[in-house]
């Protein structure tokens, strides 16, 4: 069976199994690779990608959910890197190993698209389910708060 859905703004169509779930779909059958596996339980967020613009964990998202939706992933924040949460985190050398960034990038982009001037609750309430093992959130918040400024500068 196919399941059509959009992917970054453009049309997809996937063969798998309708209860495949989403990150192998996106990963392996479409080859887009920054979407990672991180615990397979949607615990850690390393797989967080956008459906019709929420947040979801891939790895327990299954392909017939999405028929006829539109999915982003971290490729599809921008596609010359330039989307203000990409030149923040690079800004305030947010990443160290990461493994974890793809997911906290979508997770950050799905608060600033609802609330470009997030407190520090905002963002920690957002991210609450994102995991880093380099403990790098510090830095992520004041990314975020970054971001958030250049979107209202822009506006």
């Amino acid at each position: 069976m196919s399941i059509n859905f959009k992917i970054n703004g453009k049309p997809a169509s996937a063969q798998a199994e309708t209860d495949t779930p989403l990150l192998w779909v996106i990963r392996d059958e479409l080859g887009l690779t920054g979407t990672k596996f991180g615990c397979g339980a949607a615990l850690c967020g390393a797989c967080t990608v956008h459906v019709n613009g929420q947040p979801v964990r891939s790895c327990q998202t299954p392909l017939a959910s999405v028929a006829g939706k539109n999915v982003t992933t971290v490729e599809g924040l921008s596609k010359s890197s330039q989307h203000p949460l990409q030149v923040a985190w690079i800004k305030h050398e947010v990443p160290q190993c990461g493994y974890c960034q793809s997911g906290q990038l979508m997770s950050a982009a799905a608060l600033l698209a609802k609330n470009n001037n997030p407190s520090d609750t905002d963002i920690d309430t957002a991210m609450s389910g994102n995991l880093c093992r380099c403990g790098t959130y510090n830095r992520m918040r004041a990314a975020i708060k970054d971001a958030g400024a250049m979107m209202r500068a822009k506006a």
